[in-house]
């Protein structure tokens, strides 16, 4: 249930970006969905991405510095209160969130998170209506 997440250490500099997105690009790398935090001098975007080996590589043969991590991505109920009650769970549960981000597909608000303890939170919402997807299950939507 735990989905690769790709993290490339970036220059804040004009054009940085771009040029991360072209290498993916140009390996046929399609991404998902992605997260950019920065300060003055650097930043840190996570991406989930269709061909993780290939991002990988593509980035790597280009000088980046990357690493992969393990993240749940949650399939929270789009309406009002979903997140809420989503985070009572956790709250309740004392489950620490580390960071999150999000995207939107048809009708699935797709919540990517990284927790203190993801063998954790996988057994906290197995049986609630909060479904925790499967790489494939990302993927496919």
């Amino acid at each position: 249930m735990k989905v690769e997440q790709i993290s490339i250490f970036m220059e804040n500099k004009a054009g940085r970006l771009a040029q991360i997105t072209r290498v993916l690009g140009d390996a046929g790398v399609n991404i998902l969905a992605l997260s950019l935090a920065d300060t003055a001098d650097f930043g840190i975007l996570r991406i989930l991405v269709n061909e993780n080996d290939s991002a990988l590589s593509a980035l790597k043969d280009c000088g980046f510095t990357v690493g992969k991590n393990e993240v749940l991505a949650v399939d929270v109920p789009d309406r009002p209160g979903g997140l809420a009650e989503f985070l009572e769970v956790l709250n309740v549960n004392e489950i620490n969130i580390e960071y999150m981000y999000a995207y939107r597909k048809g009708a699935h608000a797709i919540l990517i998170f990284r927790f203190d303890d993801l063998d954790k939170a996988i057994d906290t919402l197995s049986g609630t209506e909060f479904k925790v997807l499967t790489a494939d299950e990302l993927y496919s939507l």
